[in-house]
């Protein structure tokens, strides 16, 4: 196990999974401390990286495109401050910071992780239920209905009709920009066959944000529903097919996701490997289980 404390947060690595823990320091932003401790298996990771500087420096997680609701749905545009994949290291801990890294990229290495999107999504994302206020209303989620409820700031247009429920059935997406500069964000709910150009500042399906404090919770909301509608990149709905005639052959079983003929080389070629001396006991132990799970 490697493990690294800071007062910006723990990090520790088991063999299969990174878990990141926020500091209790007064500077870990509002956003990581309450999204809490992130569970990051090892089959998300596209790579990790360390690095120093004079005064700190600084791990870096890179997570397989699809991986985390989070960062789908707020597509880059977390600050550093905020992004739970980052974590502050002091100069006195660059040793142990390198060595979690050795120990990650070995066990990615180990794993064959593939470098391709994800086509379902690896974390699960924040737990509902949650609720969280900032620029001109709340927006709570419970895990199968958004619910918008507008503050004295809100104009009077958006707020005429009361709260605003929506079901996730009606919600086709969730969109989440940052206030940048003098130009507000917002929170956003993408309604089904019902596209919109309203500003957020009078669409009753959205949340002006002004760049205040709690902004970036607002993004909580998002991911918890964002991990919750189907994926991107995932499957298309599968076809209904009719029902057999009577008296016809069942239709052929699907062919299992990796092939066993391949997988029976790659025990090989690690067996092969461990005889000569590159694997060591643990390493060849740990691949050869990796390869065991898939077949």
């Amino acid at each position: 196990m490697a493990e690294i404390i800071q007062r910006d947060g723990t990090w520790t690595f088991d063999g299969e999974t990174l878990r990141l823990v926020p500091g209790r320091d007064k500077n870990v932003s509002l956003l990581r401390r309450s999204l809490g401790e992130l569970a990051v298996p090892l089959t998300a990771l596209a790579g990790i990286a360390f690095e120093q500087g004079k005064k700190s420096g600084r791990l870096r997680l890179r997570l397989r495109d699809g991986a985390d609701p989070l960062l789908q749905a707020t597509g880059g545009k977390l600050t550093d401050s905020a992004d739970p994949y980052r974590l502050t290291v002091e100069p006195d801990r660059y040793g142990v910071a390198e060595y979690l890294v050795d120990e990650v990229r070995n066990a990615h290495l180990l794993e064959q992780v593939p470098a391709a999107p994800c086509d379902a999504y690896l974390l699960t994302g924040p737990p509902v239920p949650l609720s969280h206020s900032a620029g001109d209303g709340t927006a709570s989620f419970d895990g199968e209905t958004v619910r918008l409820e507008w503050n004295w700031k809100t104009e009077e247009a958006k707020s005429a009709a009361g709260p605003r429920s929506l079901a996730l059935t009606e919600v086709a997406a969730v969109e989440w920009q940052p206030a940048l500069g003098l130009e507000n964000g917002y929170l956003r709910f993408a309604v089904r066959n019902a596209p919109t150009k309203t500003p957020p500042k009078y669409d009753p399906n959205a949340v002006e944000l002004w760049g205040f404090k709690k902004d970036p919770l607002m993004a909580l909301v998002a991911a918890a529903v964002q991990a919750r509608l189907p994926h991107p990149s995932g499957p298309a709905a599968p076809k209904t097919l009719a029902p057999p005639a009577p008296g016809a052959a069942a239709p052929a079983a699907q062919p299992p996701a990796d092939d066993h003929d391949a997988l029976l080389r790659r025990l090989r070629e690690l067996g092969e490997l461990h005889r000569a001396g590159i694997l060591t006991d643990e390493e060849f132990s740990t691949a050869k289980q990796a390869v065991l799970r898939r077949m």
